[in-house]
């Protein structure tokens, strides 16, 4: 108990900096859990959480019944395959690249241009991305129809080409943001082993295969859990600037859904059973993914 204080009473300074954390969780992540208890009610503002009628699984049912929402799990489950299996591995190839640079001054400066659209609002970057694609005045259509002679693409309005615009808006700009960590993990790993690896004839790729990618593969580990987390998470913000009414059968997600029907026609219990059931699913992810990766000989989140 002693040792305990002791280490409490030295390192105050950095639990004190740990307080905002603690309190955000608290206040945002943790209070509003009790709050899912209107899953099981039939809501209403003026009757309040506690005089609200109990319902049971009554919210379920109709959930589980409805085409909405098998359709929205479709788009969500599909947005995020697409983000996981396109987005995922290009922070870990930036990385990989970045630190390859030997010019400081132009790693920065790589470094800042792809770290710089994490920091910009969605409503912007959404914007750019309508007009870069408009297929009146947008370029991309322009150089489609200069270099190859294709007749303008409506990207935002096509049902086919819209996941592919969503994922790549995603990738531009969170991709850059991402390399931090794994560029982190790399500065963690011995440069003796390179000097050896050199010293045996290994070249740029088996230096990369056999010491960098084994440094920073619990990281990825650990990346890759939380990802799986969010499998039924699609922001609202990207999704709510990019869809249109022409590409609701793909674009209408989980977010986009509950936006629309909890809280614009106030059909609180219904969305938070959908809410509830977005989360069970999420922790069963965590859990599952967290024990394959302790099999694979990884520490995981626990």
């Amino acid at each position: 108990m002693s040792g305990t204080f002791n280490r409490l009473k030295r390192d105050r300074h950095l639990y004190m900096m740990l307080l905002p954390v603690i309190g955000f969780y608290v206040v945002f992540k943790y209070v509003p859990m009790a709050g899912e208890i209107i899953a099981f009610k039939d809501y209403r503002l003026g009757d309040g959480i506690l005089g609200s009628e109990w319902v049971g699984f009554r919210h379920f049912q109709s959930l589980f019944a409805s085409i909405d929402f098998w359709r929205v799990l479709r788009n969500t489950l599909v947005l995020n395959v697409y983000s996981l299996v396109f987005g995922f591995p290009v922070p870990i190839v930036l990385a990989l690249l970045l630190g390859e640079v030997r010019k400081e001054w132009y790693k920065r400066t790589v470094q800042n241009l792809l770290y710089l659209p994490h920091f910009i609002s969605w409503v912007v970057l959404g914007g750019i991305f309508i007009s870069l694609l408009s297929p009146s005045t947008g370029i991309v259509n322009w150089l489609l129809r200069q270099a190859f002679g294709i007749e303008p693409i409506y990207f935002m309005a096509d049902s086919g080409w819209w996941p592919i615009v969503y994922t790549l808006s995603g990738i531009w700009r969170e991709a850059g943001w991402g390399t931090i960590l794994y560029l982190a993990a790399m500065a963690a790993i011995d440069p003796q082993l390179y000097e050896a690896a050199r010293i045996d004839g290994a070249s740029k790729l088996r230096q990369i295969w056999h010491i960098t990618l084994p440094g920073i593969r619990g990281t990825i580990a650990i990346l890759l859990v939380l990802r799986m987390g969010n499998m039924l998470d699609v922001g609202l913000e990207q999704t709510l600037i990019l869809q249109n009414q022409s590409v609701l059968d793909v674009a209408d997600v989980i977010s986009t859904y509950v936006y629309r029907v909890g809280l614009q026609n106030m059909n609180y219990s219904y969305t938070t059973a959908l809410g509830l059931f977005q989360s069970a699913v999420g922790l069963v992810l965590v859990i599952g993914v967290n024990r394959i990766t302790r099999l694979f000989g990884e520490r995981g989140l626990w």
